[in-house]
């Protein structure tokens, strides 16, 4: 039977949430408060904000094992709400849900490390399995990307959302590979990489890593979901809530970083001389604090994967949603082009 008591029994699953206890100060959720987590995952964030709070928690993500955990604490509180989907389409599953607004968002952004340690996903280069990378149930493959793409959408993807400064040779090796079979694997992915940039070499990462993070991010559009999600949130959100964001990688954390001073006003460009009918609309957001929250040492000895961790945090104000487009400002041929073309 679901209970009502903000306490709930700490879940079993290994997986540590990064900046956990950053993300509830920040949070700082209330007893009546609606809080969505846009990136279900472990449900670790979830199980805290409800325990922390007699709250009502918005759970999404399009991942179908993360929606099945959701739906497994929802046995433990009817506080708690699965919703399948993505988190750039928030706003219209919280209406969908009932809800016009909500006191808090938080977004945990990147491959999940339930993700990552299954190797049917093909996330991993460290283990063999399919080459998928999806993480939600359909559109296009990892292996349709390398197999299908042209060398030099190939190349531009590697380069701009792996920072990958061999991007063309990769490319071109896997475009060679591919002409005598396609790839299936992501063991076969990795091997190409790896002999394209000459071996190991004494590297710090794998010759693979940034390939493949690359490839991840386009097949699940994580920048341009996050760019959504941002224009979503401010939609969502009451006067006075609060927008929580953590980030795993410099290309995301960049986008919230400006999105966010754009937002806030502080963006620059403008001038105090302007006429205020001039002045462009009223900021959306304010930022309690301007610099990006890092995870303390202790938090990093014990959990590597909060090395790279960034926590971001603002506060709605009463400004109406400025309506412009979300982009994130890549410029790369939308996967839809090539679900088009398969």
């Amino acid at each position: 039977m679901a209970s009502d008591s903000p306490t709930l029994p700490a879940a079993d699953t290994g997986h540590k949430p990064v900046m956990l206890d950053e993300v509830v100060e920040w949070l700082a959720p209330r007893d009546g408060d609606v809080i969505i987590d846009g990136t279900f995952g472990g449900g670790g964030y979830s199980r805290a904000i409800l325990t922390a709070a007699n709250c009502t928690l918005l759970a999404i993500d399009r991942d179908e094992d993360a929606i099945a955990r959701a739906k497994a604490l929802q046995a433990e509180t009817e506080r708690l709400v699965p919703l399948p989907g993505c988190f750039g389409d928030m706003d219209e599953l919280a209406e969908a849900a009932g809800h016009e607004a909500v006191d808090g968002v938080v977004l945990d952004i990147g491959v999940s490390s339930f993700q990552i340690d299954q190797a049917e996903r093909g996330f991993s280069f460290m283990k063999h399995g399919p080459l998928d990378m999806r993480m939600g149930a359909i559109g296009p493959s990892a292996a349709d990307v390398v197999n299908q793409m042209a060398e030099r959408d190939l190349a531009n993807i590697i380069f701009r959302l792996g920072e990958e400064k061999q991007s063309r040779r990769i490319a071109r090796a896997i475009v060679a590979r591919r002409a005598d079979a396609p790839f299936e694997t992501t063991t076969e992915l990795a091997e190409t990489v790896e002999t394209a940039v000459g071996g190991r070499k004494g590297a710090r990462i794998h010759p693979a890593t940034l390939t493949f993070q690359a490839i991840r991010m386009y097949v699940n559009d994580e920048l341009g979901e996050l760019a959504r999600a941002l224009h979503a949130a401010e939609r969502i959100l009451r006067p006075g809530g609060r927008l929580v964001i953590v980030t795993f990688h410099s290309l995301e954390d960049r986008l919230v970083k400006q999105w966010l001073k754009n937002r806030a006003g502080k963006a620059g460009g403008g001038s105090r001389h302007m006429p205020v009918a001039e002045q462009g609309p009223g900021a959306t957001f304010d930022l309690p604090v301007s610099k990006a929250i890092l995870p303390g040492a202790n938090e990093v000895e014990g959990n590597p994967r909060a090395r790279s961790a960034k926590l971001r945090a603002a506060i709605r104000t009463s400004a109406p949603a400025i309506e412009d487009e979300a982009s994130d400002g890549m410029n790369l041929p939308p996967i839809s082009d090539l679900e088009d073309a398969l």
